[in-house]
């Protein structure tokens, strides 16, 4: 049975595409066919996180009803595998985004896990996302304006019947954040994951790869990792000592 899971955030920036993309890849690891869908027909960036911005076939297409998902599935040098969005403006402005939940359905039975990348805010999009969804995640920062906009998000995805599996809070830094423990009561949602502020997230971007894949010790990685571990009901261990320290540090 496919599960398929929407990635949403109330806001942009939060980081969202960067947790759809690792989890996946964290999920991955573990043992599971995992999908990530880029379901941002007006602004995608699942391609561009993965350095290609030029794809023969997109969802656009499947959208359009000219090519299946199946057509659109892509393999990155991680393994990861993906189903990109077409960056061009025209392509943007020919598509019905209302056909996502129809076309998603030619991938269930085919992985164990579709995550779809939303796109920001509670826009049309964002609800087509979500409504093609069993279970949505919400990205958040931990401020009061990402927190505040989550707390519509989850409104929304409630109102449409669909289930808020919990909260990933992303680039935590420090004690003057708004705490996993008030979020958590704010949004009624349990916390799945802190993913710290780190560098190697930048890094891995500027490399065109999951930081998963490309910084496997870096705290974000091991975040990530426990999170798909615990989603799988898994267990997650792992032993860091000197060496894993400094290629945090320097991001080797």
């Amino acid at each position: 049975m496919t599960r398929f899971i929407s990635i949403v955030s109330g806001k942009g920036g939060v980081g969202k595409t960067t947790t759809a993309i690792n989890l996946a890849a964290a999920l991955s690891s573990c043992g599971k066919e995992v999908l990530v869908v880029d379901g941002n027909t007006g602004t995608p960036d699942v391609g561009l996180h993965l350095g290609v911005t030029k794809f023969s076939t997109t969802l656009h297409d499947v959208l359009k009803g000219s090519k299946t998902l199946r057509d659109a599935v892509y393999i990155h040098s991680s393994g990861l595998k993906f189903v990109p969005a077409s960056i061009s403006l025209d392509e943007t402005k020919t598509v019905d985004i209302d056909n996502l939940h129809q076309v998603m359905l030619d991938l269930y039975g085919t992985t164990d896990i579709v995550l779809i990348d939303g796109a920001a805010g509670i826009g049309k999009e964002a609800l087509s996302v979500i409504k093609s969804s069993d279970e949505a995640i919400i990205v958040t920062n931990p401020d009061i304006p990402s927190v505040t906009d989550s707390l519509k998000m989850t409104r929304i995805t409630r109102e449409n019947g669909i289930k808020v599996y919990g909260v990933i809070v992303t680039r935590a830094f420090d004690k003057n954040d708004v705490s996993p423990e008030n979020i958590s009561v704010l949004l009624d949602a349990p916390i799945l994951a802190v993913i710290p502020e780190d560098f190697a997230v930048r890094k891995a971007l500027s490399m065109k790869q999951p930081v998963v894949f490309s910084h496997p010790e870096a705290e974000s990685s091991v975040a990530y990792k426990k999170l798909a571990a615990e989603m799988l009901g898994q267990t997650y261990s792992q032993k860091i000592g000197k060496k894993g320290f400094f290629a945090r540090l320097f991001g080797m």
